[in-house]
């Protein structure tokens, strides 16, 4: 049995989600709901030891920053595989990857980042979950912090989307961040058609992606591991004649 499924994710991401879920069988739509922009950010005045970036977005908005060079040329820590990957393609070179999450993220620094090269650069989205600077302040380790992309809701479903969703014909939907989640939520409502969106059952990275979605009547599911490979693990395989 083909289990029907929407992915939300922003492109590039979500082309790489839609191919690893078809090649297991699966019967997929991209539809991204959030648009992502890179924002030209400034270096700190302070020399910084080091990059982190909590998403493969951040390393894709330094490959035309006017500082690229300067940038690459420091060590990046990187929240997970999907990151770190991005952050190669960007050009840096010496680069530690954590597991997945930032708890993950903290330990690594924490055990190999040298307090004496200088505080850390975090690259960030414009609307972030979490405090990485209180989370590192405990073990003497500053951080600077500039936005390096944001992302911009869409405000409809696509006209092929909402069709498929009105009449019912979705499995699930897969959801990787909590402003997608809630673009979703909105773009269901402005269609007249929120009831029916929320019929699929709706795989969500984190419980934080969840919450919206949950607190809007949807069943969801939420990944053991905030990593596409655990939310991709979520779908049930087809069954096998």
């Amino acid at each position: 049995m083909t289990v029907r499924l929407l992915v939300t994710r922003p492109e590039p991401d979500g082309a790489r989600t839609a191919a690893t879920l078809r090649e297991r069988g699966h019967a997929v739509t991209v539809a991204p709901l959030l648009r992502l922009e890179p924002v030209d950010f400034e270096l700190p005045d302070d020399a910084v030891g080091a990059v982190v970036m909590t998403s493969a977005n951040a390393a894709r908005a330094v490959v035309d920053h006017s500082q690229r060079n300067t940038l690459t040329s420091l060590p990046v820590f990187a929240v997970g595989r999907n990151t770190a990957q991005a952050a190669g393609a960007a050009g840096f070179d010496e680069i530690h990857c954590a597991e997945g999450d930032k708890k993950d993220l903290v330990d690594l620094i924490v055990a190999r980042y040298q307090r004496a090269r200088g505080p850390l650069l975090y690259l960030a989205g414009e609307e972030r979950a979490g405090d990485l600077t209180a989370d590192l302040a405990p073990h003497g380790l500053s951080v600077r912090t500039a936005v390096a992309y944001r992302a911009v809701k869409s405000e409809r479903f696509p006209p092929a989307v909402e069709a498929l969703l009105a009449r019912g014909a979705l499995d699930g939907v897969l959801h990787f961040s909590k402003r997608s989640a809630e673009a979703y939520i909105d773009c269901g409502t402005r269609a007249g058609i929120l009831a029916r969106a929320l019929e699929p059952l709706h795989y969500c990275l984190s419980r934080q992606v969840a919450a919206p979605l949950a607190a809007a009547g949807a069943t969801t599911k939420v990944a053991p591991r905030p990593e596409e490979a655990a939310l991709i693990d979520l779908v049930a395989l087809p069954q096998v004649s």
